[in-house]
């Protein structure tokens, strides 16, 4: 992904790539699917799968640092509160003018509207968690958590 996605692309994205369950071999499945492409691209990121507050997966591959794990956090939460990617909820900002640091009203340590970080949307129940990546510019980021879930999905 070498565009930047339309708000109409990204919220396409998201209607697509909901999933009929999510376990917790579903979470190992996912993660290790994402390490995988990580490491075929040397990919230095940190990777975080969340279903309600629970860590069901964690990965830090070489490259990383503590600063992606806090970068995971912030982009996480922008998604528990927005139910839309961390991309998504940038872009929004962005379209009207403004970004989201200036006009959300919330605390910038504590959220990122930067890509990485996509709703686990499970049909029937709706958003019951988070699948995020940090370390690579954010578009790259939000990219490789939407292959790792369309290859995630299509095997099920």
């Amino acid at each position: 992904m070498t565009d930047t996605p339309s708000i109409e692309e990204l919220e396409a994205q998201e209607r697509r790539l909901v999933l009929p369950r999510f376990t917790y071999e579903d979470a190992w499945a996912l993660g290790s699917l994402l390490v995988e492409l990580a490491r075929d691209r040397n990919a230095p990121v940190a990777i975080d799968i969340r279903r309600g507050p629970q860590q069901l997966f964690h990965a830090a591959l070489p490259g990383s640092t503590p600063d992606n794990d806090a970068w995971i956090d912030r982009k996480r939460r922008v998604v528990e509160r927005y139910a839309d990617s961390s991309y998504l909820v940038g872009a929004r900002f962005r379209a009207k003018g403004t970004t989201f640091e200036e006009s959300s009203r919330l605390d910038p340590d504590l959220y990122a509207a930067h890509g990485g970080s996509f709703p686990l949307t499970v049909e029937g129940a709706g958003v019951i968690g988070t699948v995020t990546v940090s370390g690579l510019p954010q578009l790259e980021d939000h990219a490789m958590v939407v292959e790792a879930l369309e290859r995630f999905k299509g095997g099920l």
